[in-house]
């Protein structure tokens, strides 16, 4: 078997389902065109020039995709495919179509609805205080995990690698100088190029940093990484966003593009083998990568690329103060939901390309390798060819990385530039991770700052700059010590338990909005259906994970503050679930409630900024 067909195949189903399931969300479900005609968008409504800016879809699109496509659509396929290609490339397009593009579509719009605020203050006035109080703290969780499970993955890259540790370090000096620069002249087209090809010059010159006393004093292991990361993270979170984080995310939107449609490009021309088999011996369980069976764990591991909570974050933040038309949701929330399915396809092929030994010998232990009983086949080669020792470094980004340069191998030209091109892939996957990391800590400070700003009140001004070092400070502390003390298997697994609930909240707000606005009932259906089966597999997975794993003292990834964590989240998930469901069931019994949302008819009660806005108009 080849990758154009797998390739070609997700590229039309995807395209089928934007045509035909993203319309039918956007007119029937949503009634976006309606929408237009009633009332303005929050951008103009609360139009400030700084938060609340109208964009032009195109823009609006590539900030939104930028900020949900980070690690989840590069690592997770490559971590799944230890069950083989066919269940995640099947989660992959069942989940993007059916669930993710819905969630990230219906919670754009219910926070567009609450004019652009964030989940919880949605939950709050659709679900009440209860559900709004525990999906604020479920948030709070949940987005520490995630820096932690992000984390991880730099740190696999990253580990006793001189070149890519250089080459990654170089782009602090060098985003801070492009952001200076800016902010004193305003032009950002001259220091992008500048910054770039010293990115690129950073990555040209690791061979002679790798054997200097520069390299030795840059061979850090896992432990020093792990705490340096979070320090990083902090000043990231402090400082200024035009300083770090703005031209950081620029400069890494650039690389991501251009790596994207490298990997696109170099699958047609060279239409790579696949060795990997549809399904493994894994598949029920006892995997060196992940330890549970196919299901619940196919579907928490890959998260983004399929459905993803994290994206709530985006949806009900930056986004929904950007877009200039309510029609705009179906290809920003639905449409690039699907484009970030694609690109975490094209990581599945990266991965499956290698051959099964060279995959588990990468991404196992060398000690847990020994017991599988595979042989390697290219890995000693690959290794020779790109200059550190493959074996044994999990994590995904490294596979990644591996296979595009297995790829591009078959191309005569490009075996001499095969060190190169892998440690521009990890700078890539490493710097674009980091702006997750950067983005997110500073949510995390955001959240941290609002949370306990109800208890001490200059907590929650954001330019007080006390609280702001301490919320930071407290954000990379909780995520730094599940990074320290965590490793591939169970800090991954809890991401991607803690990710999946966010998502089931974000259906479960989702179908409440439907249920009030909707022409019919039963449109309630494109959220409680992927609910139900996501809702199952992360309670199932949590279970799973707080009985085998984190509370059982024999296994690898043993962890009480782990399992206490997922104990907690799962809880938090069942009240807001309870208190849906309360709330279903009234607002059925109330027909003219449900009535008072058809078109041109606005609840005052329920939907204030809708009314207000339709009034002026």
């Amino acid at each position: 078997m080849s990758a154009i067909p797998i390739m070609i195949g997700t590229i039309c189903i995807l395209l089928i389902a934007y045509r035909l399931y993203g319309t039918f969300m956007a007119v029937k479900v949503l009634k976006l065109k309606q929408m237009d005609e009633q009332s303005q968008t929050p951008a103009y409504k609360l139009e400030d020039g700084k938060d609340y800016v109208p964009t032009s879809k195109v823009v609006s699109f590539g900030h939104h995709f930028a900020a949900i496509a980070a690690a989840g659509p590069l690592v997770g396929p490559i971590l799944a495919a230890q069950f083989g290609y066919l269940p995640g490339l099947i989660w992959l397009l069942v989940g993007a179509v059916v669930g993710g593009a819905v969630h990230d579509a219906v919670v754009l719009f219910a926070s567009m609805r609450k004019d652009g605020q964030s989940l919880s203050e949605v939950a709050k006035k659709e679900l009440g205080p209860v559900a709004g109080f525990c999906t604020g703290l479920a948030m709070l969780f949940i987005i520490t995990i995630t820096m932690a499970g992000l984390s991880l993955v730099v740190l696999h890259a990253l580990e006793r690698n001189p070149w890519g540790t250089f080459a990654v370090g170089i782009t602090i000096p060098i985003a801070m100088a492009v952001g200076l620069y800016y902010k004193r002249t305003g032009d950002l087209k001259t220091p992008s190029i500048i910054g770039f090809l010293l990115i690129m010059v950073g990555v040209a010159v690791g061979p002679f940093i790798q054997h200097s006393v520069l390299g030795q004093w840059l061979t850090l292991e896992m432990s020093t990484l792990a705490i340096a990361l979070p320090v990083y993270a902090f000043f990231a979170a402090a400082l200024p966003v035009w300083l770090l984080l703005a031209p950081r995310d620029y400069l890494s939107s650039i690389m991501k593009i251009g790596v994207f449609v490298a990997l696109v490009i170099g699958v047609f021309i060279v239409n790579p083998a696949i060795s990997f088999p549809a399904v493994t011996e894994f598949i029920h369980g006892g995997g060196p990568i992940l330890a549970g069976p196919v299901w619940p764990f196919i579907s928490i591991t890959i998260a983004c690329g399929a459905i993803s909570g994290f994206h709530a974050f985006v949806g009900s933040g930056t986004t929904p103060k950007m877009l200039m038309r309510w029609t705009d949701i179906k290809s920003v929330g639905f449409g690039a939901m699907l484009v970030e399915c694609l690109v975490a396809v094209m990581a599945l092929i990266a991965a499956i390309a290698l051959q099964p030994g060279d995959y588990f010998a990468i991404n196992s232990k060398p000690e847990v390798f020994q017991t599988l009983g595979m042989q390697t086949v290219h890995l000693a080669e690959l290794s020779r060819e790109i200059g550190i020792d493959l074996e044994g470094r999990t994590g995904g980004a490294v596979t990644l990385a591996v296979g595009m340069t297995y790829i591009f191998k078959s191309i005569p030209w490009f075996e001499t530039l095969a060190a190169y091109f892998f440690q521009f892939v990890i700078l890539f996957e490493a710097v674009f991770i980091l702006t997750a990391v950067d983005a997110g800590t500073r949510v995390s400070r955001y959240l941290i700052q609002d949370f306990f700003g109800e208890f001490y009140k200059p907590l929650k001004r954001l330019d007080w700059m006390p609280g702001a070092i301490l919320a930071s400070a407290l954000a990379c502390l909780s995520w730094g010590y599940l990074l320290f003390s965590g490793d591939i298997g169970s800090v991954w697994a809890l991401f991607g338990v803690s990710n999946q609930l966010m998502a089931s909240i974000g259906l479960i707000i989702g179908a409440t909005v439907i249920l009030k606005f909707a022409d019919k009932r039963r449109y309630m259906l494109t959220c409680l259906i992927p609910l139900a089966y996501l809702y199952v597999t992360v309670n199932y997975a949590g279970y799973w994970m707080v009985r085998n794993v984190y509370l059982n003292p024999e296994a690898g990834g043993y962890s009480v503050l782990n399992g206490v964590l997922s104990i907690v989240m799962l809880i938090l998930g069942a009240i807001i679930l309870i208190t849906a469901i309360l709330k279903w069931r009234e607002l059925w019994s109330d027909p003219k409630g449900l009535k008072a949302q058809a078109v041109g008819k606005v609840d005052e009660k329920a939907e204030p900024a809708v009314l207000a806005s339709s009034s002026q108009s």
